[in-house]
């Protein structure tokens, strides 16, 4: 516990300032100081003693929209950094999104849903596979990554994308269907919503995207040392947390903007 309260003595500033940075004047975060003290601080001693400064330690971050997987994975960056000195690289799979063209040419070959991001099958699979392997190889070499701007439902452009020149010790590979699992073609059968009722009457987008976790993904999530998973308590705070997340897009959009 000791060595817990001095972390956090050292990291206390570094945290609450990004919170704030995170807020906006109607959505505050409750509970600041006990959730960086009782539950971060102690999930990242847990993450150094388990880092190799050989090859990078891939924590994957998952859980529904809105649960604060972006704040969270931020967060266990910076007390990573700050205190236990590891060189830190997070990352979105949101970030490695198909461009807005290969959507609409994935969406006329397989099934309209496509060409709405989200689902297995609309991220550049072989280039995260690719990520993974050249972020483990002895000789490290500057990598470029991609980052994802949800406000033109499009890649930035390579200007802004990450420019990661040094090998990380530890990646944050965080997102909402990280380490997901593929079902039984047979449960795909019910639908669970109107959109997969009227919209995939043929199962077409349903099996698809079951088709993805089934073999790259796959492949792509066992290289995960670890899986942290936030779980919100009920459906219902996941619309509001997502609507609370919307809002916080449209005013920076509407900041930059101006």
């Amino acid at each position: 516990m000791q060595q817990f309260s001095l972390c956090f003595s050292k990291v206390k500033k570094d945290c609450l300032k990004f919170i704030k940075s995170q807020e906006t004047k109607v959505d505050k975060f409750k509970n600041k100081e006990r959730m960086v003290k009782s539950f971060l601080i102690p999930l990242c001693f847990w993450i150094s003693k388990k880092a190799d400064r050989k090859r990078p330690y891939f924590v994957g971050l998952a859980g529904g929209q809105g649960t604060g997987k972006t704040t969270i994975s931020s967060l266990i960056k910076i007390i990573l950094i700050k205190y236990f000195k590891l060189n830190v690289f997070r990352i979105s799979i949101d970030d490695f999104y198909k461009t807005r063209k290969d959507r609409i040419s994935l969406s006329k070959r397989v099934h309209p849903m496509l060409i709405t991001r989200g689902v297995p099958g609309t991220h550049d699979i072989d280039m995260m596979l690719d990520f993974f392997r050249k972020s483990k190889i002895r000789k490290f070499k500057r990598l470029k990554l991609p980052t994802f701007n949800k406000a033109i439902d499009d890649r930035f452009n390579k200007k802004k994308w990450y420019d990661l020149k040094n090998k990380p010790d530890v990646i944050i590979f965080e997102g909402w269907c990280v380490g997901a699992k593929s079902e039984k073609n047979n449960s795909l059968k019910k639908t669970i919503n109107s959109m997969e009722k009227f919209k995939d009457q043929k199962q077409i987008w349903r099996k698809y995207v079951n088709q993805q976790l089934k073999s790259k993904y796959k492949n792509l999530y066992s290289q995960l040392n670890c899986l942290i998973y936030l779980k919100a308590k009920n459906f219902s705070l996941l619309q509001k947390w997502r609507l609370k997340q919307e809002r916080k897009l449209w005013l920076n959009s509407k900041k930059k903007t101006n």
